[in-house]
């Protein structure tokens, strides 16, 4: 089987590093936003086909499970997989898991945090990805679907199955992240490892190169996290469906009836 994870584009000691913002790095984002645009724009029709709806909700699934199975055969394959780095304990991972699990019960109590720090989570990495290969090679393929994969699977099940996010819902994801992280940070202390950054930044470019020295990045973490999951929370609440959209448009009818 190792053949099969052979060659340049599976090769851990790629010469060719991952540059931000290049031609591929900006297709990688365009098709993110296409996929997320369409899945907007067809949402009704798709909700009005049990089939599609169906189809589409194993299919993420099926790109979730498969994006962590293969890269753990791929840590395996290199002779790379050390427990330092290669357990799923970044927060991106977590809420990999957990997509795929909030996909498959449908479940309303997972839905906050993979909407909310799944969404944030996932959007940093892909604009701002701590990522050492250049594509066409699996990891960059790997990286970008997953987290792209993420992101749509939140958007899913707001859109197309129905669920609605709360503010209710972005304390209780800030409760659960700040209970992961103490979690993971013990993990960190007890294998010397830096999962989720909690003992030091990465060794890539990334915003948190701007937010200070260790540990005030962590507070400043907290704090753009907070107001990241009100931005995104006020604006499902002004798009079509939301409260604050529906109380809109009932105030303009009033408005138009007391005119008339």
């Amino acid at each position: 089987m190792d053949w099969l994870w052979s060659g340049s584009w599976f090769d851990a000691y790629a010469p060719e590093g991952f540059e931000a913002f290049t031609p591929s790095h900006g297709l990688a984002i365009l098709g993110l936003i296409v996929c997320a645009v369409l899945q907007w724009l067809t949402r009704g029709w798709i909700r009005s086909n049990k089939p599609v709806s169906e189809g589409i909700r194993w299919l993420l699934i099926t790109v979730l499970v498969l994006s962590e199975v293969t890269l753990n055969i791929w840590y395996v394959a290199q002779h790379i997989w050390d427990v330092q780095t290669s357990l799923p304990l970044e927060l991106c991972s977590v809420t990999l898991l957990l997509s795929i699990l909030m996909l498959i019960f449908r479940s309303r109590w997972l839905y906050p945090v993979v909407l909310f720090a799944g969404i944030g989570g996932a959007l940093q990495a892909v604009l701002t990805p701590n990522l050492a290969y250049a594509f066409p090679h699996y990891r960059f393929i790997h990286f970008f679907v997953a987290h792209s994969a993420i992101i749509l699977a939140a958007l899913y099940m707001t859109w197309i199955a129905g669920l609605r996010p709360t503010w209710k819902g972005v304390g209780k994801v800030m409760l659960f992240l700040n209970g992961l992280a103490l979690m993971v940070w013990i993990v960190d202390r007890a294998l010397g490892a830096n999962y989720m950054f909690l003992t030091g930044k990465p060794s890539t470019p990334s915003i948190l190169d701007v937010l200070g020295p260790y540990p005030v990045y962590i507070l400043a973490e907290e704090a753009i996290a907070l107001l990241f999951f009100s931005l995104l929370m006020l604006l499902f609440e002004v798009l079509p469906g939301g409260r604050l959209y529906v109380r809109l448009r009932k105030g303009a009818v009033h408005g138009a009836d007391r005119a008339l």
